[in-house]
């Protein structure tokens, strides 16, 4: 998600390094790559050129303090704009509705913008902040699409209400709003049908089903993979049937990014989510300034935290961080960081999180992965007496032969593995007396990312030798790369 973009927006930033300070001779070039960058992220031309505009404007106007060099100026400048063009702060869902009048959203949109599993992951989003949410299915047009959003209803533990396929959907949504009246749900999300393109019946059925719901919120629901054409279908939605806010979905695949730049200008109505994954915990409330950060290549330290703290008990912390000061840090506390990690989502999406990680090559974390695999499979090949005690299988050749044979790996893997896997250990041991780690269990051992229990030092991840040996390589590599990461 907006690696291409990132990369330009840096490219820009060299136009003004060295530079005494920013004029209008030297910020054209900077200003050309801005422009160039948004336009291959697929942003809308009008956008494109009020952006570019402002950013002109606010830069050539821009006090150049002592310390702080115009390259860095320019950076805040266009972090600023990004923040402002994506709707300046988050904006939340309406507040839920009582037991008499409850809150209604209606979810709007094209065909395979991902509608009906949005729907389902807003249910979840919901139920976790303890409002009772009821989705209804009113998708009569599209087969399975009622049973789909049944399925995912049964996974989430929300209920689903629907009249069939034969209904009329303003009947089914207006059925669903009378049932949650009388059974006290406080949110109703209803699931309409879409269309492979604007059309006018589309429009005329999304006004019937408004006005027979009168709803809190109306949410668009836009694939970020459309790139310029998100700006016409939100401007034809607006102006038809009147939308709240935006769902922008599946942002972890191969997204230029545009149309989170695009949707507010257009509509003046705020994107309010975005889909990050296909697992239905995949659901975010978007941050504007977060956005930016990561756009810029700066990480997103805040969502990291958030990932953590809702997979993460306190009692589970303090054990981890006692267990590694006291290097009794085991293999069995191993598997369960990364079974954490993976709850909290790809190890590459989790990357893109940290400041001055963003650069780490796709590649080289796949192959972490890979390597992460490898590495539990030898894992379930081991006692539970080898898990607890890893010096048992240092004193002993044959148990790293069998385990070795039981994972399908070479001795020599198994060995690499116990050594630095005991490196590692003696790593965090250090960092932890010494006050540097930062109380995150999964979230440490990985050079260059303030230790993250179990990943330091392993094969593919940071370097063969081992987070004791070379544990500041990836920190040093990233602070080579000046620009965005030093605003």
């Amino acid at each position: 998600m907006f690696d291409e973009l990132s990369q330009r927006f840096e490219d820009a930033v060299k136009n003004l390094r060295g530079q005494g300070a920013i004029s209008d001779s030297n910020i054209d070039g900077a200003l050309k790559e801005v422009r160039r960058a948004l336009l291959e992220a697929d942003v809308s031309l009008p956008v494109v050129k009020e952006f570019v505009d402002e950013v002109r404007r606010k830069a050539l106007g821009a006090e150049v303090v002592r310390g702080i060099s115009p390259d860095q100026k320019f950076i805040q400048v266009v972090h600023e704009q990004l923040v402002e063009t994506m709707g300046g702060e988050n904006a939340p869902l309406a507040a839920g509705g009582t037991a008499g009048a409850p809150s209604v959203v209606l979810m709007a949109g094209l065909q395979g913008a991902g509608k009906t599993t949005a729907t389902a992951k807003l249910g979840l989003h919901l139920k976790e902040q303890g409002r009772k949410a009821l989705l209804v299915g009113a998708d009569v047009y599209r087969p399975a699409a009622i049973e789909q959003l049944q399925t995912l209803g049964g996974q989430i533990g929300v209920e689903v209400f629907s009249l069939g396929t034969e209904a009329k959907p303003e009947a089914i949504a207006a059925a669903g709003i009378a049932k949650a009246k009388a059974e006290g749900f406080d949110t109703v999300l209803v699931d309409t049908a879409g269309r492979l393109q604007i059309d006018q019946s589309m429009m005329e059925e999304m006004v019937r089903i408004r006005e027979a719901c009168s709803p809190d919120e109306v949410l668009l629901v836009v694939d970020s993979m459309i790139g310029q054409e998100a700006a016409e279908l939100t401007r034809a939605f607006h102006e038809q049937v009147g939308i709240t806010g935006a769902v922008l979905t599946k942002l972890d695949g191969d997204s230029r990014g545009g149309a989170a730049l695009s949707i507010r200008k257009v509509s003046g109505a705020p994107i309010k989510f975005i889909g990050t994954g296909e697992k239905v915990e995949a659901l975010q409330p978007f941050h504007p300034e977060r956005m930016a950060s990561r756009i810029l290549g700066m990480g997103d330290v805040l969502t990291l935290v958030e990932k953590a703290t809702k997979e993460v008990e306190l009692a589970d912390v303090a054990r981890m961080q006692e267990k590694l000061q006291q290097a009794t840090f085991d293999f069995s506390d191993f598997v369960q960081q990364m079974r954490l990690i993976k709850r909290m989502g790809s190890l590459g999406g989790l990357m893109k999180l940290i400041p001055g990680m963003n650069k780490i090559d796709d590649g080289m974390l796949k192959q972490g992965e890979q390597q992460l695999k490898k590495i539990e499979a030898m894992i379930s090949s081991m006692t539970e007496a080898e898990r607890r005690d890893p010096d048992l299988l240092a004193a002993s050749p044959s148990r790293r032969r069998r385990i070795a044979a039981g994972s399908g790996h070479g001795p020599a893997d198994v060995d690499k593995v116990l050594q630095n896997f005991q490196q590692m250990r003696g790593f965090m041991q250090q960092m932890t007396r010494g006050g540097g780690m930062p109380g995150m269990p999964g979230l440490g051992g990985l050079p260059g990312m303030g230790g993250m229990p179990g990943m330091g030092g392993l094969p593919g991840m940071g370097g063969g030798r081992g987070a004791a040996a070379k544990p500041a390589k990836p920190v040093k590599a990233a602070k080579k790369r000046k620009g965005f990461g030093e605003l």
